[in-house]
């Protein structure tokens, strides 16, 4: 449960979206959930955000693939600035959402408590029809047809995370 800030007002439910880089999954990710938000006008009870475990492009713009796969499905990607995922927000997040069994491991074993380990969580482990699937692949060295097919992916895995969550945060106990 997210403590109640001052004035009694529960505090925001918090997700970050983590890749390798943060420029190709992790934003389209954090693009689709800000638009989910919007849409069920959840902006003051639900944040999102998203990081990479490593460091090779913090302070670049999302990949242009990224950013043309999610203008093409109505999303923008464009004021996005890769950073890299810091230990000491596991305090801040209520939800860590890795792509792949790599990230979920890195991010596992810089969790400081028992708590912030189990915050971490495969992204298609929330979506129902993923079957055996369980890493969103990584497009980066892939091409814009493959961009797309991963977009698709994030969608459907967000919306069943969303749908996953939505209810208790709208009850007020994140």
């Amino acid at each position: 449960m997210t403590p109640a800030p001052r004035g009694g007002a529960p505090a925001p439910f918090r997700v970050c979206f983590v890749c390798t880089g943060n420029i190709c999954r992790s934003p389209m990710a954090e693009a689709v959930f800000r638009d989910l938000i919007r849409r069920h006008g959840m902006e003051r009870s639900l944040q999102v955000s998203s990081a990479a475990t490593g460091d090779w492009h913090v302070g670049e713009n999302a990949d242009h693939r990224t950013v043309t796969a999610l203008a093409a499905r109505g999303y923008d990607g464009s004021e996005h600035r890769a950073k890299q995922f810091d230990p000491a927000w596991f305090d801040e997040l209520d939800l860590v959402v890795a792509f792949d069994r790599g990230q979920a491991r890195i991010l596992r074993a810089q969790a400081p408590t028992e708590l912030d380990h189990a915050k971490v969580h495969l992204l298609l482990g929330f979506d129902p029809e993923s079957g055996d699937a369980i890493d969103v692949p990584d497009p980066y060295y892939s091409d814009a047809v493959h961009f797309a097919a991963v977009l698709a992916m994030i969608e459907r895995a967000s919306l069943a995370l969303f749908s996953q969550i939505e209810p208790g945060i709208r009850q007020g106990a994140p």
